[in-house]
Protein backbone atom coordinates (compact mmCIF):
# COMPACT_ATOMS: atom_id res chain seq x y z
CA UNK A 1 0.00 0.00 0.00
CA UNK A 2 1.06 3.37 -1.01
CA UNK A 3 -0.18 7.14 -0.39
CA UNK A 4 0.82 9.72 -3.04
CA UNK A 5 1.28 12.67 -2.34
CA UNK A 6 2.31 15.66 -5.20
CA UNK A 7 5.41 16.94 -5.81
CA UNK A 8 6.64 20.13 -4.19
CA UNK A 9 3.97 19.78 -1.65
CA UNK A 10 4.68 20.13 1.90
CA UNK A 11 3.79 17.18 4.04
CA UNK A 12 3.53 17.86 7.82
CA UNK A 13 4.82 14.56 10.00
CA UNK A 14 3.55 14.07 13.25
CA UNK A 15 5.18 12.22 15.63
CA UNK A 16 3.46 10.54 18.43
CA UNK A 17 4.49 12.19 20.85
CA UNK A 18 3.92 15.26 19.57
CA UNK A 19 6.99 16.34 18.02
CA UNK A 20 5.93 17.75 14.84
CA UNK A 21 8.20 18.03 11.41
CA UNK A 22 7.68 19.93 8.18
CA UNK A 23 9.00 17.97 5.25
CA UNK A 24 9.07 19.06 1.36
CA UNK A 25 10.99 16.77 -0.91
CA UNK A 26 12.33 18.43 -3.78
CA UNK A 27 12.34 15.56 -6.52
CA UNK A 28 10.52 12.38 -7.17
CA UNK A 29 13.42 9.95 -6.31
CA UNK A 30 12.56 11.51 -2.03
CA UNK A 31 16.38 11.77 -1.73
CA UNK A 32 16.45 15.40 -0.66
CA UNK A 33 14.37 17.83 0.52
CA UNK A 34 14.29 20.27 3.22
CA UNK A 35 13.05 19.18 7.14
CA UNK A 36 11.86 22.28 8.72
CA UNK A 37 13.19 24.59 6.45
CA UNK A 38 16.56 22.76 6.85
CA UNK A 39 17.92 21.26 3.85
CA UNK A 40 19.06 17.24 3.79
CA UNK A 41 19.50 14.42 1.38
CA UNK A 42 19.85 10.85 2.11
CA UNK A 43 20.62 7.65 0.76
CA UNK A 44 17.81 5.50 0.52
CA UNK A 45 18.35 1.46 -0.22
CA UNK A 46 15.38 -0.85 -0.54
CA UNK A 47 15.90 -4.40 0.63
CA UNK A 48 12.29 -6.03 0.02
CA UNK A 49 9.19 -4.12 0.98
CA UNK A 50 8.92 -3.58 4.34
CA UNK A 51 12.72 -2.99 4.90
CA UNK A 52 15.59 0.08 4.25
CA UNK A 53 18.25 1.27 5.01
CA UNK A 54 18.88 4.40 5.22
CA UNK A 55 22.56 6.94 5.52
CA UNK A 56 21.79 10.85 6.45
CA UNK A 57 24.68 12.59 8.12
CA UNK A 58 26.73 9.62 7.90
CA UNK A 59 24.46 7.82 10.27
CA UNK A 60 23.05 4.60 9.14
CA UNK A 61 19.71 3.64 9.93
CA UNK A 62 17.55 0.60 9.72
CA UNK A 63 13.51 1.27 8.57
CA UNK A 64 11.18 -1.45 8.87
CA UNK A 65 7.71 -0.94 8.00
CA UNK A 66 5.45 -2.65 10.81
CA UNK A 67 1.45 -1.49 9.45
CA UNK A 68 0.56 1.57 7.09
CA UNK A 69 -3.15 2.72 7.31
CA UNK A 70 -3.92 4.34 4.34
CA UNK A 71 -7.34 6.06 5.61
CA UNK A 72 -5.38 8.46 8.58
CA UNK A 73 -2.27 8.49 7.18
CA UNK A 74 -0.70 6.49 9.91
CA UNK A 75 2.58 4.80 9.91
CA UNK A 76 3.96 2.25 12.41
CA UNK A 77 7.35 1.68 11.96
CA UNK A 78 10.12 0.48 13.43
CA UNK A 79 13.91 2.81 13.38
CA UNK A 80 16.85 1.24 14.31
CA UNK A 81 14.76 -1.32 17.12
CA UNK A 82 12.55 1.88 17.89
CA UNK A 83 9.01 1.70 17.65
CA UNK A 84 7.67 4.83 16.25
CA UNK A 85 4.07 5.77 15.14
CA UNK A 86 3.97 8.50 12.01
CA UNK A 87 1.37 10.30 10.69
CA UNK A 88 1.39 12.28 8.10
CA UNK A 89 -0.76 15.69 6.53
CA UNK A 90 -0.65 17.22 3.35
CA UNK A 91 -2.31 20.54 2.25
CA UNK A 92 -5.18 18.73 2.03
CA UNK A 93 -5.86 17.75 5.66
CA UNK A 94 -4.85 20.98 6.48
CA UNK A 95 -7.68 23.00 4.67
CA UNK A 96 -10.31 19.98 5.55
CA UNK A 97 -8.58 21.16 9.51
CA UNK A 98 -8.64 24.68 8.02
CA UNK A 99 -12.70 24.40 7.45
CA UNK A 100 -13.45 22.30 10.64
CA UNK A 101 -13.77 18.87 8.23
CA UNK A 102 -11.18 16.91 9.25
CA UNK A 103 -13.64 14.44 10.82
CA UNK A 104 -15.38 13.63 7.53
CA UNK A 105 -13.55 10.04 6.95
CA UNK A 106 -14.51 9.16 10.66
CA UNK A 107 -18.02 9.68 10.23
CA UNK A 108 -20.11 6.85 10.86
CA UNK A 109 -22.77 5.18 8.49
CA UNK A 110 -25.24 4.10 10.17
CA UNK A 111 -27.00 1.62 7.00
CA UNK A 112 -26.61 -0.28 4.08
CA UNK A 113 -28.41 0.00 0.83
CA UNK A 114 -28.66 -2.09 -2.06
CA UNK A 115 -26.70 -0.87 -4.35
CA UNK A 116 -28.52 -2.74 -7.27
CA UNK A 117 -31.53 -4.80 -7.17
CA UNK A 118 -31.12 -8.31 -6.56
CA UNK A 119 -31.58 -11.47 -4.22
CA UNK A 120 -30.34 -12.18 -0.15
CA UNK A 121 -28.59 -15.48 -0.71
CA UNK A 122 -27.31 -14.86 2.63
CA UNK A 123 -26.80 -12.73 6.16
CA UNK A 124 -23.60 -13.31 8.17
CA UNK A 125 -24.97 -11.53 11.39
CA UNK A 126 -27.81 -11.06 13.35
CA UNK A 127 -29.49 -8.23 15.03
CA UNK A 128 -27.69 -6.68 18.15
CA UNK A 129 -24.13 -8.27 16.84
CA UNK A 130 -21.10 -6.02 16.65
CA UNK A 131 -19.63 -5.33 13.54
CA UNK A 132 -15.92 -4.40 12.39
CA UNK A 133 -15.19 -2.45 9.72
CA UNK A 134 -14.99 -4.03 6.45
CA UNK A 135 -16.41 -7.53 7.79
CA UNK A 136 -18.89 -9.02 5.22
CA UNK A 137 -22.63 -9.10 6.06
CA UNK A 138 -25.11 -9.74 3.91
CA UNK A 139 -24.77 -11.81 0.25
CA UNK A 140 -26.27 -10.58 -2.37
CA UNK A 141 -27.13 -11.75 -6.06
CA UNK A 142 -26.74 -9.79 -8.80
CA UNK A 143 -26.50 -10.37 -12.87
CA UNK A 144 -26.18 -13.88 -11.65
CA UNK A 145 -23.05 -12.76 -9.38
CA UNK A 146 -22.47 -13.01 -5.87
CA UNK A 147 -21.68 -9.44 -4.42
CA UNK A 148 -20.43 -9.55 -0.70
CA UNK A 149 -21.43 -6.03 0.91
CA UNK A 150 -19.01 -5.05 4.31
CA UNK A 151 -19.32 -3.18 7.02
CA UNK A 152 -18.92 0.65 6.27
CA UNK A 153 -18.31 1.62 9.87
CA UNK A 154 -18.10 0.02 13.09
CA UNK A 155 -20.48 -0.77 15.08
CA UNK A 156 -24.00 -2.62 16.12
CA UNK A 157 -26.52 -3.99 13.88
CA UNK A 158 -29.62 -2.30 15.13
CA UNK A 159 -32.20 -3.75 12.35
CA UNK A 160 -31.90 -6.21 9.46
CA UNK A 161 -34.98 -5.43 6.86
CA UNK A 162 -34.43 -8.18 4.87
CA UNK A 163 -34.47 -11.71 5.33
CA UNK A 164 -32.69 -14.81 3.02
CA UNK A 165 -34.18 -15.21 -0.20
CA UNK A 166 -36.00 -11.92 -0.24
CA UNK A 167 -36.04 -9.72 -3.74
CA UNK A 168 -34.64 -6.60 -3.26
CA UNK A 169 -34.76 -3.33 -5.33
CA UNK A 170 -31.71 -0.93 -5.99
CA UNK A 171 -31.43 1.73 -2.80
CA UNK A 172 -33.36 -0.81 -0.47
CA UNK A 173 -32.89 -0.52 3.09
CA UNK A 174 -30.76 -3.38 3.94
CA UNK A 175 -29.09 -2.88 7.42
CA UNK A 176 -29.48 -0.24 10.10
CA UNK A 177 -26.48 0.04 12.82
CA UNK A 178 -26.65 1.64 16.43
Amino acid sequence: MYICFPMGSELKSIVEGGESYSIEFSDESFSEGSINNKKFSWDVSKIDDKHFSIIKDNRSFQLEILKVDTTSKAFFLKVNGKNIKLKLEDRYDALLHQLGLEDLSSSKISNIRAPMPGLVLKLHKEVGQSVELGEAIIVLEAMKMENVLKSPSKGIIKNIAVKTGDAVEKNQLLIEFE
